[in-house]
């Protein structure tokens, strides 16, 4: 991994300041969410990290591991829009063994991670417990559906213009993940869920070493 310029650690450190100011106590959740391409995984990895700079715990985990077997993600179709909306996560899982502890904090254990989607099976259960104090970031697609509405104190909506976006998907699944199933789902995301005006931050993630905060009322 290349050194952090200064301009990208200015730009997470002033998010993770932000955060924290605000959200720094008690069990706090935070989503990266985003169209496909965006770098949702990378980007919640790193400001993860400059959360956790001053010794804030902070745990992290991904909506991709808790994907539904692969029977019921492509039941309607391996190209399908609607399936890739509506079929691809267990959000009921997700709730029950991440979120909901993880935000009762004490002594209740959470789960990170439920499924491996490469072998599609489930994963053993690795329960784990933090302090009172700890954020939990978590990246994926959907994440400010109707299902997860309220659910997070400070939600990140990354964007990239097209070219950048088709390039890092490309690199990341190859052909399949040019699929119309991935841009259709999207857009019925868009269209039920108006992600982008649910965040807390929009970032511009087309160069990720110079990540841009775009403000919505000057767009």
């Amino acid at each position: 991994m290349p050194p952090w310029t200064p301009e990208k650690r200015a730009a997470f450190d002033s998010l993770a300041d932000e955060f924290l100011a605000n959200y720094g106590k008690g069990r706090t959740l935070l989503a990266v969410d985003g169209i496909d391409g965006a770098g949702k995984r990378p980007f919640a990895d790193a400001l993860a990290e400059r959360l956790g700079r001053g010794g804030h715990a902070v745990f992290r985990a991904s909506v991709d591991r808790f994907h539904r077997p692969r029977a019921e993600r492509y039941a309607r179709g391996v190209d399908s829009a609607e399936g890739y909306y509506y079929d691809s996560f267990d959000y009921e899982l997700f709730r029950r063994v991440l979120i909901e502890p993880f935000r009762l904090g004490g002594s209740a254990g959470f789960v990170t991670a439920a499924f491996d989607v490469e072998r599609d099976v489930p994963l053993e259960m690795q329960w784990q417990t933090g302090p009172q104090d700890a954020t939990l970031v978590v990246d994926g697609a959907f994440l400010n559906r109707p299902e997860l509405r309220g659910i997070w104190n400070y939600s990140i909506w990354l964007e990239a213009d097209a070219d950048a976006a088709w390039a890092r998907l490309l690199e990341l699944d190859g052909p399949a993940g040019q699929s119309p199933r991935y841009p259709g789902g999207q857009k019925l995301y868009l269209a039920e869920a108006n992600p982008r005006a649910r965040a807390t931050a929009i970032i511009d993630n087309s160069n990720p070493e110079l990540p841009v905060r775009v403000f919505a009322d000057s767009c």
